[in-house]
């Protein structure tokens, strides 16, 4: 994973670096999430990862599932990756340039898991009370686990906060030794 990063940071800088000069943060961000999941495609990723394959083949397969989604900057960037033989790291660049874009825009995406449906007003209060906290806006995704017992666990980036009663439990079992 780390290697990926490596790799994938100059390519995802470039991008960013364009996007922002253009004012596309979004219209980049969408184009690199769409090659990522083509890239993601267990089919086409054998394929990328062939080196039977011309590099503009395998840029010319992308840019096919792709069709008219990518405009000429994008493609332009796909055929630069493939001469480069980098077009396997396209899901780390698009996930680099979410992060890049986040945090340019000030914006933060947070998992709120909880053991019941949070209802609109409930999600606007904990968005605002984690925007208050994270000094960020806040886009919240939330599922629900019936195995929390009560409670949240609120999942982003590095930060998990276990408000759940199944975590107290946890941790009191901890503390007691069992």
């Amino acid at each position: 994973m780390a290697e990926l990063s490596t790799v994938a940071r100059p390519y995802t800088k470039a991008a960013f670096e364009s996007a922002l000069q253009q004012k596309s943060l979004d219209r980049w961000s969408k184009m690199l999430d769409l090659a990522a999941q083509a890239a993601n495609n267990e089919q086409v990723a054998e394929l990328l990862r062939s080196p039977a394959l011309a590099a503009e083949h395998k840029a010319g397969l992308i840019l096919d599932i792709c069709a008219d989604k990518l405009d000429e900057q994008g493609q332009n960037f796909i055929k630069i990756l493939a001469e480069n033989k980098r077009l396997p790291v396209l899901p780390e660049i698009s996930e680099l340039f979410d992060q890049l874009k986040a945090e340019q825009q000030k914006s933060i995406d947070v998992k709120v898991t909880s053991a019941f449906d949070l209802g609109k007003e409930q999600q606007t209060k904990l968005a605002q009370a984690l925007s208050a906290k994270l000094d960020r806006k806040v886009n919240i995704t939330s599922s629900t686990d019936k195995s929390l017992i009560g409670g949240l666990v609120i999942r982003t980036e590095d930060l998990v906060i276990d408000g759940s009663v199944r975590g107290k439990l946890q941790k009191l079992a901890e503390a007691l030794g069992t």
